[in-house]
């Protein structure tokens, strides 16, 4: 990555950049900061990663998706100055997004960091201020199998002397010796900054600073304040050069958007799509779950990658769920068939009615031929089980 950021002139790039990593809510924190920053009226790229219907979805510059003509144009001038260098797919659209981002002549960048932190390529640059979000248990073939093990990969987008805001209200000890290690300024949840809640408002609290009275995340789920409370610390963080004010605050709150995070869609039944695909992730969708008012039963559309902690997964949603409806993944090598589906929920102990789909789409259509409208279908298990859902005509969602 340095070796063609060098070729690129973009090891230094010229615009400001906030990396976020983390187990889960690094795209709902990456959507809060773009939305914030650019109700102050700062031109913002951003970048995440993985897409659920079209790549395009990954670079934004001033929240519109990049062209596919200049997505391509930025391929072939990343092909053309990496030479001999081999790199990976994401390596690849990262460097892409960040020439995109110097052409279009941005103010700052939001990052998502694809896997990890400390080797993802997205830690190719180094960023103004880093952001560490829940720290679980995924990627253990890569990360490690404990929270200490992952969160020392999520701290590698630290840097000396630059802000570290880490949003997790637990993490592991590593975090801070991390940030120690390599002279970071680390800002804690509930030790450096602070949520308080009330009824209708939520206030964010750092040394001197108070904001009270700011609205809650349009983004459900009451586990979006710590991903608000990191990315305000951040912006704190760097007030003195991206300033924002308090009702660019409130407006970037309201209108950050994440797609298949918690997304209901209109109409009846209710149907709630997640892209919540490891235990922790899962835990949360089924505490918002919770507080739902369903009237009737809840169906699940369901399917993991085979790499996953499938058992955990449907353990953290067997009390909320009265059918299963599970399928193999489409889309992928990696995913896990309805039947090692079906094994794994049996071993969580599920003992409610299952049936088994060669796709994802023939399972949500017979949950919808199945619910009544007091019923609630609830999508979730993996990116490519919500985007083959969400890519369906209008008509059949």
């Amino acid at each position: 990555m340095h070796a063609v950021l060098e070729r690129l002139r973009l090891r230094r790039p010229p615009f400001r950049a906030i990396t976020v990593s983390g187990t889960n809510g690094k795209g709902s924190t990456v959507a809060m900061l773009d939305a914030i920053l650019r109700a102050a009226g700062y031109k913002v790229g951003a970048y995440t990663s993985p897409h659920l219907i079209r790549y395009n979805e990954r670079v934004r510059i001033g929240g519109v998706e990049a062209t596919d003509a200049a997505l391509c144009a930025a391929f072939e001038r990343v092909d053309a100055a990496r030479g001999d260098v081999p790199l990976t797919y994401f390596e690849f659209g990262t460097l892409a997004a960040f020439e995109l981002f110097a052409r279009a002549g941005i103010d700052v960048a939001v990052l998502e960091v694809g896997l990890g932190g400390r080797l993802d390529a997205v830690n190719g640059v180094d960023a103004d201020a880093a952001i560490v979000t829940a720290i679980g248990i995924d990627h253990v073939q890569w990360l490690g199998a404990t929270r200490a093990a992952i969160g020392r990969e999520k701290a590698g987008i630290f840097r000396r002397d630059r802000p570290a805001a880490c949003a997790d209200p637990a993490p592991p000890a590593c975090i801070g010796e991390v940030a120690r290690e390599v002279g970071a300024r680390l800002y804690q949840r509930d030790r450096d900054f602070f949520v308080e809640r009330t009824d209708n408002s939520w206030s964010f609290r750092a040394g001197d600073i108070l904001r009270a009275g700011l609205p809650y995340p349009a983004l459900r789920g009451d586990y979006q304040l710590d991903n608000a409370a990191g990315a305000l610390m951040a912006l704190e963080a760097l007030s003195e050069t991206l300033p924002v004010s308090q009702a660019h605050i409130r407006q970037g709150l309201l209108a950050a958007a994440v797609p298949g995070r918690f997304q209901v869609l209109p109409g009846l039944p209710l149907r709630v799509l997640d892209v919540a695909h490891n235990p922790d992730a899962v835990q949360r969708l089924a505490q918002t779950l919770r507080q739902q008012t369903v009237a009737g039963r809840t169906l699940a559309v369901f399917g993991m990658l085979r790499d996953k902690d499938i058992a955990g997964v449907a353990r953290s949603m067997r009390d909320i769920i009265d059918a299963w409806y599970v399928t193999a993944l489409a889309a992928t090598e990696r995913g896990a068939t309805a039947d090692e589906i079906a094994q794994a929920v049996a071993q969580a102990g599920v003992d409610r009615p299952l049936t088994r789909f060669a796709d994802a789409r023939a399972a949500y259509a017979a949950a919808r031929r199945d619910a009544g409208p007091a019923d609630r279908i609830v999508v979730f298990g993996s990116f490519y089980m919500v985007g083959d859902i969400l890519a369906l005509p209008k008509q059949d969602l």
